[in-house]
């Protein structure tokens, strides 16, 4: 008879403490960081509460840029704060953050290489209601293909806020993303955020796990139910999609000798296809992937859609069935 194994005790120091939305996360890590460094600014293109910087405004009026619905011209000024010594952070939905400003970001930020600090909300299925034209799943890929860009894209609140400090102290432009929805919050506030380097939840033998934004989540409800079906999992949180910790998961799937890896964006161009880069060029591996299968999303619910779009903790599950028995 099997039996329900205990998140607490698969996950060991990553535990639920509440719920609580990405955006809130960078709203609080913004705050902080514009305590800590006085060169620090902020703009928006109109969307002050969504994007959670209330806060930083209150206090640092100052260095707040209203900008209006003109992303393409945010971009613009970001770039020639950062020429001033300024560490701009540009805030608007993932969408409007990426591909209505790409020629801008391209032109005036990437190939010079600006410390600009590109923050999209919204991003992803998991935006809901609003609908296909708002809910981005192109955006990773998009961005990680600009030379010398930083993508990042964190699991929940704590690791929202804690990276939000983090791409402060980094040289060079940053795309961070994060969304919309309450979500369960289970990295210690305490944890470091070290761009770049992935985050191990939870050691396996049988299948490596590499799971992204709120799909970390997802799959450690997927982990829960695969222990219990006696199925050994190692799970790592990849936060950091560009620059890739490479390392971590060659050595991750040299021991498994499968992949899974869940992300809420188009199956094109994402984290899946960075690892199957790497695993084509380093550890050869059968590898499936969890994510939005070459679609647009629609308006509803952001459960509902992740049910339906794929990317539930039982596709997770399917998935890794999937791969132990490609691997023989």
């Amino acid at each position: 008879m099997e039996t329900q194994t205990s998140t607490d005790t698969l996950f060991g120091r990553f535990k639920v403490t509440g719920k609580k939305a990405t955006r809130d996360g960078f709203g609080t890590g913004l705050h902080q960081v514009g305590a800590t460094k006085a060169n620090v600014v902020a703009l928006c293109a109109d969307l002050l509460g969504s994007l959670k910087m209330d806060d930083f405004v209150r206090d640092w009026p100052e260095r707040f840029f209203q900008v209006g619905i003109s992303e393409a011209n945010m971009m613009g000024v970001a770039a020639g704060l950062a020429t001033a010594g300024k560490i701009p952070y540009t805030g608007t939905f993932a969408n409007f953050s990426t591909g209505r400003v790409y020629d801008q970001i391209r032109q005036s930020i990437a190939y010079s290489h600006k410390n600009v600090k590109i923050c999209a909300s919204h991003a992803g299925l998991t935006l809901g209601e609003d609908g296909a034209t708002h809910q981005i799943l192109e955006d990773i890929g998009l961005m990680k293909m600009l030379p010398g860009m930083t993508v990042i894209n964190p699991c929940d609140a704590n690791q929202t806020h804690a990276a939000t400090g983090a791409i402060a102290d980094h040289q060079g432009p940053v795309y961070l993303r994060f969304g919309r929805p309450n979500w369960p919050v289970f990295i210690p506030a305490d944890e470091p955020f070290i761009i770049g380097k992935a985050l191990p939840i939870k050691r396996g033998e049988s299948v490596s796990i590499f799971a992204t934004g709120h799909l970390v989540w997802q799959a450690m409800e997927a982990v829960t139910m695969l222990e219990a079906q006696g199925i050994s999992c190692e799970l790592i949180n990849i936060h950091t999609i560009k620059p890739l910790d490479e390392a971590a998961i060659i050595e991750s799937v040299s021991r498994t000798g499968c992949a899974v890896s869940c992300e809420e964006h188009n199956r094109l161009g994402g984290l899946g296809d960075s690892i199957a880069q790497t695993l084509a060029r380093h550890r050869p591996a059968p590898q499936e992937y969890v994510a939005v299968d070459d679609s647009f999303g629609e308006s509803g619910k952001p459960e509902e859609l992740l049910v339906k779009y794929g990317l539930a903790p039982q596709d997770i599950v399917h998935a890794v069935h999937r791969a132990i028995k490609r691997k023989g």
